[in-house]
């Protein structure tokens, strides 16, 4: 550890001597100490050996920058947390570090940044839309068996159909000795827009039908 304030007096050799030798040796340990030199100087360099960061001063001489961390026990140098990545040009391009949970869920800032794995799924949980399981026969998002009695009424899967042109529908046996099954068209007239998942040819026996999703 060693700092000088850099300036070399009029005086005898052998103090003229140790004053340049003390102030080389500020420069080679970084002026090292555990406060700040009394003197300074824009971007000078000071190794803080209380908090173990080394720093630069500020061009206007008013301040001190932060560079890095220096790890002491393990001897490596180490990123401070907030460091800002930035172009050539000063611009802010990202964030080494992490930024507040709040800032996650709102999910609209554009810096890059590292992010724990407990705030992407903070994030997910705060954006992920409701939804509430309907339970009314017919109601939206629900799904039927619907179908009309039609020979050209064909039924095809993705396409959307109004409820007023559908009737609910069930697939039975035909008689009690006969295991062939035949499809009830006759229910009742479901409301709204109804999609097909499933398609039907067209002749033959005049009732078609297929599972429906309610989507309005």
């Amino acid at each position: 550890m060693s700092q000088n304030d850099l300036v070399i007096a009029n005086q005898t050799f052998p103090a003229t001597r140790a004053d340049i030798n003390n102030a080389l040796q500020a420069l080679g340990s970084t002026n090292s100490g555990p406060s700040a030199p009394s003197t300074t100087y824009a971007n000078m360099m000071w190794y803080d050996t209380t908090a173990n960061i080394l720093k630069i001063r500020a061009e206007a001489n008013d301040a001190w920058i932060n560079i890095g961390y220096l790890d002491q026990s393990l001897d490596t140098f180490k990123v401070l947390d907030d460091t800002v990545v930035a172009t050539t040009a000063g611009a802010t391009t990202g964030l080494i570090g992490d930024q507040t949970t709040g800032t996650w869920e709102t999910g609209t800032g554009t810096t890059e940044s590292l992010v724990s794995p407990a705030k992407v799924k903070a994030s997910i949980v705060a954006n992920a839309p409701s939804y509430t399981q309907p339970t009314t026969t017919g109601a939206v998002g629900t799904y039927a068996w619907l179908g009309r009695n039609s020979n050209s009424a064909s039924l095809t899967a993705g396409a959307s159909y109004s409820g007023s042109s559908l009737q609910y529908a069930g697939v039975s046996a035909q008689n009690a000795y006969n295991y062939n099954t035949a499809l009830n068209v006759g229910g009742g007239t479901p409301s709204g827009t109804w999609r097909a998942m499933g398609t039907t040819g067209t002749g033959g026996d005049p009732s078609r039908g297929t599972l429906f999703l309610r989507i309005s």
